[in-house]
């Protein structure tokens, strides 16, 4: 399992996500699940996976190797028009590979989906985020569905949809992903620290470093200490619930 999110603000996109991976209690590994390609000055594109690692695998390596040799290079990612046309080559890319191991006979008991935060910009056109579906279709993220999730993502909703405000700056936007992540972690073994962040700010066609949350980080720390214990004060400040014999 896994826990991904990608956040559309107003000043630009944040990406977030976990890096274990695990086949039982006692096969856990890390491995990086955000994935970023650019052209200074021209193009974008950072992408998030949950789901089965060979087949996550299988859609990066394609996509990054479209990207550099020059032989392999239709279609490549960095080469389309638009960000629309980038979730379409991801999600038909996604779909082969999943389609491919079905075609061969593989069994797992995962099975081979998976799923994909995307976000970016190329050129003139919009900052965009996306979520593709295993079966290649996908959603964009707008005004009332402003951020996407995938893995384990119903512990950490609540917070999101609680707090999240587009107006919101990077720096708040990354307490608000921790505080999301922190509750994730504390009630699913399947997602654990470091995690992996990058922030793009709209317009800039930059892409921003991918940055590494450690098991030690200070930070996630005191966020996770802080949020317990705001919560135990504010369930204590709530008037308790009066019984009917006193």
């Amino acid at each position: 399992m896994t826990y991904c999110v990608g956040l559309k603000l107003n000043s630009g996109l944040i990406f977030m996500s976990d890096t274990r991976t695990n086949a039982g209690m006692d096969n856990i590994s890390s491995f990086r699940k955000m994935h970023s390609w650019s052209v200074p000055g021209q193009v974008v594109i950072t992408m998030m996976t949950a789901g089965n690692l060979a087949t996550t695998q299988a859609v990066v390596s394609i996509l990054d190797e479209r990207s550099k040799a020059h032989e392999q290079r239709s279609p490549s990612i960095l080469e389309q028009p638009s960000m629309f046309q980038v979730a379409r080559l991801v999600g038909d890319t996604l779909r082969d590979v999943i389609a491919e191991h079905a075609a061969a006979g593989q069994r797992a008991d995962s099975g081979f989906n998976a799923t994909i935060i995307l976000g970016g910009q190329i050129g003139a056109g919009p900052q965009r985020l996306f979520l593709i579906y295993p079966e290649g279709n996908f959603i964009e993220a707008s005004d009332d569905t402003p951020f996407f999730q995938i893995g384990e993502t119903k512990y950490g909703r609540p917070i999101l949809i609680r707090a999240f405000d587009p107006d919101m700056s990077f720096a708040e936007a990354i307490k608000l992903l921790m505080v999301s992540f922190d509750s994730t972690i504390k009630a699913n073994l399947s997602v654990g620290l470091p995690l992996d962040f990058q922030i793009y700010r709209a317009g800039s066609l930059e892409a921003g470093e991918i940055q590494r949350v450690a098991r030690d980080d200070p930070y996630f720390q005191t966020i996770s200490e802080g949020w317990g214990d705001a919560l135990k004060l504010a369930f204590d400040s709530l008037p308790p619930y009066r019984l009917s014999d006193g």
